[in-house]
């Protein structure tokens, strides 16, 4: 499971040129299910996206997390995160789970983050032509991999 982390003062996902879902204060979080993910991956991802400390204390060090001040997020569906680039100038997704599960395991990330103490849990449609509109803040951006926390 890959995960793109922005922290922004708002986000909002609009389909057919209605607003699906937004945020303010918190993360946009672009998320892509690869072939062979787990539910455990899920909870894993969900409860550090949770904890992770990337908003500023009084001090003015990155020493907060989104439950700490109360913030929101947008979880996006983007299979492209699962790109394989290695062969030509194509893009490969073949290594993306098969949608039915992809958005078995987007849902289940979602309520995960929610189960983690997240005030508000916003997403897109899946599978929908979206437009994100992400208002970056910082700007503060985050890549997450699953698989690095199941390599030795």
């Amino acid at each position: 499971m890959r995960a793109v982390i922005q922290r922004v003062t708002k986000s909002s996902v609009t389909v057919d040129g209605e607003i699906k879902g937004s945020v303010g204060k918190g993360y946009n979080v672009l998320l892509g299910v690869m072939d062979g993910d787990t539910e455990a991956q899920a909870e894993l991802l969900a409860a550090k996206i949770a904890k992770l400390r990337v908003f500023e204390d009084e001090a003015g060090k990155m020493n907060k997390s989104v439950t700490d001040i109360n913030g929101e997020i947008l979880v996006i569906s983007q299979f492209t995160l699962c790109a394989d680039i290695k062969k030509g100038n194509r893009p490969s997704f073949t290594d993306s789970a098969a949608p039915d599960e992809a958005n078995r395991l987007y849902e289940y990330f979602c309520s995960k983050l929610l189960e983690n103490g997240v005030s508000k849990v916003e997403k897109g449609v899946f599978a929908a032509d979206m437009k994100v509109e992400i208002h970056n803040d910082g700007p503060v951006t985050i890549v997450m991999d699953t698989d690095i926390w199941n390599k030795k």
